[in-house]
């Protein structure tokens, strides 16, 4: 039976790629979408209905996730994997990022709802099926900026160094049941939506100075998402996982 991923925020960006790449690994995808509906059906419809279904939600909302979970379940069967990549309104752009002394409580807000907060909600809400099947891998999309802040985008790199220890205690608490959790952080993407109106300079000197001397592309995020997702990493748990290159290294 293929395994059941559902990817937030998989619409567009990096989550289609993840999407694709894991229908091309053989799995079975939910393409969770907010805004994008008609980019989401057009997605499926690539990648065939046979192996894709859109559906709605705002992760912030947690009746909009037990709702996405349910309806999830009822096309499919079962959900044995969550990717938690949804990104709320942000852009990776260094020229409009705010300067800490122009940021707002909010602002750190809307990134800390948008990351851990939705993270927490699919999580808990995928949590009973998981546990009655005694399986189940939760996958965090998470940054390296935490550990290299090329530029400072406050708000966004709290909220994913957050997440780290949100996985961490899932892994120590859910690991007896026979469920995984890690994180998975690429370098800066080229190119998503979110990171294309990043400027040529910023590229130009991460490529610069990373030991591959090249950018992180979307696929090989996803690459790394579909071998957690897979049974090879069985033994995986409680890890942050990096993908940029060698930029920053554990």
């Amino acid at each position: 039976m293929s395994k059941v991923v559902l990817v937030t925020g998989s619409s567009r960006g990096l989550g289609a790629t993840i999407a694709r790449v894991l229908v091309e690994k053989g799995f079975k995808v939910v393409i969770n979408y907010y805004k994008s509906r008609r980019a989401a059906n057009e997605l499926v419809q690539m990648l065939g209905e046979e192996h894709a279904i859109a559906i709605y939600g705002d992760v912030t909302r947690r009746e909009d996730v037990d709702l996405l979970i349910k309806k999830a379940t009822e096309h499919y069967g079962h959900v044995d994997v969550v990717v938690n990549n949804a990104l709320v309104d942000f852009k990776f752009d260094p020229m409009a990022q705010k300067a800490f002394e122009h940021l707002s409580w909010d602002d750190y807000q809307k990134q800390l709802d948008g990351t851990i907060k939705a993270a927490f909600n699919v999580s808990q809400s995928v949590l009973p099926q998981f546990i009655e099947r005694s399986e189940g891998s939760i996958i965090n999309i998470g940054t390296n900026l935490f550990q290299n802040p090329v530029v400072p985008y406050h708000e966004y790199t709290t909220a994913k160094a957050g997440l780290i220890g949100f996985t961490r205690n899932l892994a120590a608490e859910l690991g007896k049941f026979g469920i995984r959790a890690n994180v998975v952080s690429g370098g800066l993407l080229k190119m998503t939506d979110a990171s294309s109106v990043t400027s040529p300079e910023v590229f130009d000197l991460i490529a610069r100075t990373t030991p591959l001397r090249q950018v992180t592309t979307p696929e090989e995020v996803a690459q790394l998402v579909s071998y957690l997702s897979s049974e090879e990493a069985s033994g995986i748990t409680g890890q942050n996982l990096v993908v940029d290159g060698g930029l920053t290294m554990n």
